[in-house]
């Protein structure tokens, strides 16, 4: 079992700048990576990014050049820094820890950019 805790959403305005985080305990040792995913209102859910437990890293075309994963492994915690953000960026995020077994979520915070 993995248990995920997201913080750091907030209202932010346009080409402002938040830091998300994903605090993991429990069986971390299982995880093979972690995501970060958003769902937008009526949208369906979409990957954001992703870090690779060798440290190797994928964005998803909307956020690249803006976002950044990233990870303190003695904290067992993945980061997930939004800059640029733009109203279609409103959204709850979600972490994932991806395992063989299955995937873990957290449960969510609110990202909401405003013009």
């Amino acid at each position: 079992q993995v248990q995920l805790v997201e913080s750091g959403g907030d209202s932010v305005q346009v080409g402002g700048s938040l830091r998300l985080s994903c605090a993991a305990s429990g069986n971390v040792f299982s995880i093979n990576a972690m995501n970060w995913h958003r769902q937008a209102p009526g949208k369906q859910r979409e990957l954001v990014a992703r870090i690779t437990k060798g440290g190797i890293t994928n964005y998803a075309d909307s956020v690249k050049g803006r976002f950044t994963i990233s990870r303190n492994i003695a904290k067992d915690t993945v980061y997930l820094q939004m800059n640029s953000l733009k109203p279609e960026d409103t959204a709850v995020y979600y972490c994932a820890a991806v395992t063989i077994e299955k995937n873990y979520w957290g449960q969510g915070t609110q990202v909401t950019v405003s013009s």
